[in-house]
C-alpha cells in the first residue's frame, strides 16, 4: 500500500462511527484527506475518478448523520462510492480496487454490510430503495430510514422516473439525493432560490406545516386528496417565484434545493433538517465532476476514468507503444465515419457513449447525424427502430451488457418488424476491472433465441470492417455485430471492406483429427494453441473453423464437419448454455449425430469476478493455455479410444 501523505484525520476512520465524533472543523479534514487519499490511490491504481471526489462532502455528511449501515444508503452509479467504501473499513484494502481478489470497483453486499445494493448499471437506486422502504414498513422498523443517491447522469434512465411515478404513490419516508454534477439536470441558483432552501429545510417552518396540516386533519377539514391538491397549489406558488417548473414537485416529491454539495456544514444542517420528515423528498444538490483536482474540473469527461496519471501534473501515462494494433472500439469509429460519408441514410445512436464506442469521431464530421440519448438504452433502440421505419440506417452501439437492459425493445420495436437497425454491442465477452455488472457474456445466449437477427461476430478488425459494410449493403433487417474491449490483432486495420455471405463461417485450417469451432475475436487464441498442440509429440491435426455468424448458422459447414470428425471443440467469449456450443449440439441432435463428441470453452454457468482480462480469460480457461489444455484433453481422449478399440480387434 503507498504510503499516505496529509491525511492525518482519515488515517483515524475505521468505521462511520469515528466520524460521529468529530467537530464539523475535522470532517472538513477528513474531506480534504479523502481527496488526496483517492488521488493518490487512483494514480497508480486506475478506476472511477471524476465521480468519486465529487461526492466526498455528501458522502462525509451522510455517514456522519444516518447510523449506518442500519440505515440504508443506495448508491446509484457504484463508481460514486469510492469515498462511502473507504470510510466504511476498507481503507486498508482499497489499494486492492478492482484487481483480482480485490474490493470491486462498484457497491456490493457481499463485500461489505455498508453495501446496502449491488450498482454497476445506473438509475437503479429509486426502485430499489424504495422497495426496502416499503419493507422496512411492513416489518415494522419504522425508524429505520433509507436514503438513494441518485446523479452522474443516471436521472436520463427511464428506471428513474419509472421509480418516482411509484415513491408517489407508496406512503414511504424516502429521501431521493440528486448528485447534479452538470452531466443531468441543471437549476439556477439566486438569492430567492436560497432564501427558500433555507425556509423549506427550516426544522420550525416544517414543525408548523405538519401541526397545522394535524390539526386540519383532526377537524376533519381536511382529507389526503386535498392534502395533496394543497402540496401542489404550494409547489406551484413556488414554481411561480423562482420564475422555474420543477419535475419533481409535480410527482407530489417535496423538493428542496439546489444546495451547494461542497458546503459541508450547509449539507449537514439541511440534511439534519429533513432527515426525519414524513413522506418522500428530494434534495438536489450541485456538485462538481473531479472537484479538488483541477486536470478533472476542467475535463469531466475524459477524467471519468483516466487510467495511470501523475498526479503532481496531471498528466495521463499510456502504457505500451504506439506501434500496435488500434482498439476495436476505434476501427468501428472510423469506419462508421467512412460508410456515412458515402451513405447519407447511415446515423448514430448512443446511450452517454460517444468517448467509449468512438461515436465521437462521426459527431466531429456529421454532428446532425449522431445522438447521445443519455442514460437511455431502451429509448435508443426504439428510437432507431423509428428512423429504421422511415427508411433510415441507424448504427444503434451500445455496449453488451448494457443492451440487457433494452431486450424488449429488441425483440418486440425492432426484430418483430424486421427494421434495418445495427446494433453494434461493444464490450462484448470479459471486459475486466469492472467486473459481472460488465461483463458482455450473454449477449449471443439471450440474442439467439429472437427471430429475424443476423447476429455475427469478427474475428479481426477486417472482418469487422466487412460485417458493418455488410450490414449495410447486404442485409435489409435488424443486424447484431459483437465485439471486444481492447485491442486488435492487425496493424494494417483499414482494408476495402467487402460483402460477406451471410450465415456462411470459413475454414481458416484444415486438419484430421478434431474440429475447433470458434465465433468472434476469441478465435485468435485458439489459433495459437492449436499451433501449439500440433507443435507437439503427438502430431494431432486439428481444423480449425471461424463460424463468423451464429445465426443464420452454417449448417452446410457444421454437416462437413459432422461427417468428417467424431471430436469437436466449440470456443466462445461468452456463456456456454445458449451460444454456440449449444447451437451446435441442437444441430448435432436435430440430424441424428449421435457419435459426434462435443466439448465447450466458454464461460461456465456462474457470474466472472473482476481482474484484467488476461486474468479473468485464464481464470475462465478461455485463453490460449486453457484453449491447448482442452485440445490435449480431447487428444487424450482420441488415443484412449483407439487402445481400446484395438483391444478389442485382438
Amino acid at each position: 500500500m503507498r504510503e499516505l501523505r496529509n491525511v492525518k484525520q482519515l488515517q483515524h476512520i475505521e468505521s462511520p462511527d469515528d466520524l460521529k465524533k468529530l467537530t464539523i472543523e475535522q470532517l472538513q479534514e477528513v474531506c480534504d484527506d479523502l481527496r488526496e487519499f483517492i488521488i493518490e490511490q487512483l494514480s497508480c491504481n486506475p478506476g472511477h475518478f471524476g465521480s468519486s471526489l465529487g461526492t466526498v462532502e455528501l458522502t462525509v455528511a451522510l455517514h456522519y448523520l444516518y447510523n449506518t449501515p442500519y440505515d440504508r444508503l443506495v448508491w446509484d452509479v457504484g463508481h460514486q462510492a469510492y469515498g462511502h467504501k473507504i470510510l466504511t473499513g476498507r481503507r486498508e484494502r482499497f489499494h486492492t480496487n478492482r484487481k483480482l481478489g480485490g474490493l470491486s470497483g462498484f457497491t456490493n453486499p457481499e463485500e461489505s454490510e455498508y453495501d446496502s445494493f449491488i450498482a454497476g448499471h445506473a438509475s437503479t437506486s429509486i426502485s430499489a430503495a424504495l422497495g426496502m422502504a416499503v419493507s422496512a414498513s411492513l416489518k415494522n422498523e419504522r425508524e429505520r430510514r433509507i436514503v438513494a443517491i441518485i446523479g452522474d447522469g443516471a436521472m436520463t434512465g427511464g428506471l428513474a422516473y419509472e421509480g418516482l411515478n411509484n415513491v408517489c404513490a407508496q406512503p414511504n419516508n424516502l429521501l431521493i439525493i440528486l448528485n447534479d454534477n452538470n452531466i443531468s439536470i441543471d437549476h439556477n441558483v439566486g438569492g430567492l432560490q436560497d432564501y427558500l432552501v433555507k425556509l423549506t429545510t427550516s426544522r420550525n417552518y416544517n414543525l408548523m406545516r405538519n401541526r397545522l396540516y394535524q390539526g386540519f386533519k383532526k377537524r376533519k377539514l381536511i382529507t389526503e386528496r386535498e392534502k395533496n391538491l394543497m402540496l401542489r397549489f404550494n409547489n406551484s406558488v413556488k414554481s411561480l417565484l423562482t420564475r422555474e417548473q420543477n419535475l419533481f414537485e409535480g410527482f407530489n416529491i417535496r423538493y428542496f434545493g439546489p444546495v451547494d454539495g461542497h458546503d459541508l456544514p450547509g449539507l449537514i444542517r439541511v440534511l439534519k433538517n429533513i432527515m426525519d420528515m414524513k413522506g418522500p423528498k428530494l434534495l438536489h444538490i450541485k456538485t462538481v465532476k473531479g472537484k479538488g483536482y483541477e486536470p478533472a474540473e476542467k475535463s469531466a469527461t475524459l477524467w471519468h476514468a483516466p487510467g495511470l496519471f501523475n498526479k503532481d501534473t496531471g498528466e495521463r501515462i499510456v502504457k505500451g507503444s504506439k506501434d500496435q494494433p488500434p482498439l476495436y472500439q476505434d476501427v468501428f469509429g472510423h469506419t462508421l465515419v467512412e460508410m456515412a460519408g458515402e451513405e447519407e441514410r447511415i446515423v448514430g445512436v448512443t446511450p452517454a457513449m460517444p468517448t467509449g464506442c468512438s461515436m465521437t469521431y462521426m459527431m466531429e464530421r456529421f454532428p446532425e447525424r449522431v445522438f447521445d440519448v443519455g442514460i437511455a438504452e431502451a429509448h435508443a433502440v426504439t428510437f432507431s427502430a423509428g428512423m429504421a421505419k422511415e427508411g433510415l440506417i441507424p448504427f444503434c452501439n451500445i455496449y453488451s451488457s448494457f443492451m440487457q437492459r433494452a431486450y424488449d425493445q429488441v425483440i418486440h420495436d425492432v426484430a418483430l418488424q424486421k427494421l434495418k437497425v445495427i446494433f453494434c454491442l461493444d464490450r462484448a465477452g470479459l471486459v475486466g476491472q469492472d467486473g459481472p455488472t460488465h461483463h458482455g457474456v450473454f449477449d449471443l445466449a439471450y440474442m439467439r433465441p429472437i427471430p429475424n437477427l443476423v447476429i455475427s461476430a469478427p474475428y479481426n478488425e477486417h472482418e469487422l470492417r466487412n460485417l458493418m459494410h455488410t450490414a449495410v449493403y447486404g442485409n435489409d433487417g435488424p443486424f447484431v455485430i459483437r465485439y471486444p474491449r481492447g485491442r486488435g490483432e492487425l496493424k494494417e486495420w483499414h482494408n476495402p471492406p467487402r460483402l460477406l455471405p451471410i450465415g456462411k463461417g470459413r475454414k481458416l485450417k484444415e486438419g484430421n483429427d478434431i474440429a475447433l469451432l470458434s465465433i468472434g475475436t476469441i478465435g485468435n487464441q485458439a489459433a495459437r494453441a492449436i499451433a501449439k498442440a500440433e507443435a507437439g509429440e503427438s502430431g494431432v491435426s486439428v481444423a480449425h473453423y471461424d463460424m463468423v455468424f451464429l445465426k443464420p448458422i452454417d449448417e452446410a459447414l457444421l454437416r462437413e464437419v459432422a461427417d468428417r470428425f467424431r471430436y469437436i471443440i466449440t470456443v466462445e467469449e461468452g456463456v456456454k448454455k445458449g451460444g454456440l456450443g449449444s447451437a451446435v449440439l441442437e444441430f448435432l441432435a436435430a440430424n441424428g449425430y449421435q457419435e459426434v463428441r462435443v466439448v465447450q470453452v466458454g464461460i461456465d454457468d456462474r457470474f466472472v469476478t473482476h481482474g484484467t482480462v488476461q486474468e479473468l480469460h485464464a481464470l475462465t480457461g478461455i485463453d490460449e493455455a486453457g484453449i491447448l489444455a482442452t485440445i490435449r484433453r480431447v487428444e487424450r481422449a482420441i488415443e484412449k479410444e483407439e487402445e481400446i478399440t484395438e483391444f478389442i480387434q485382438r
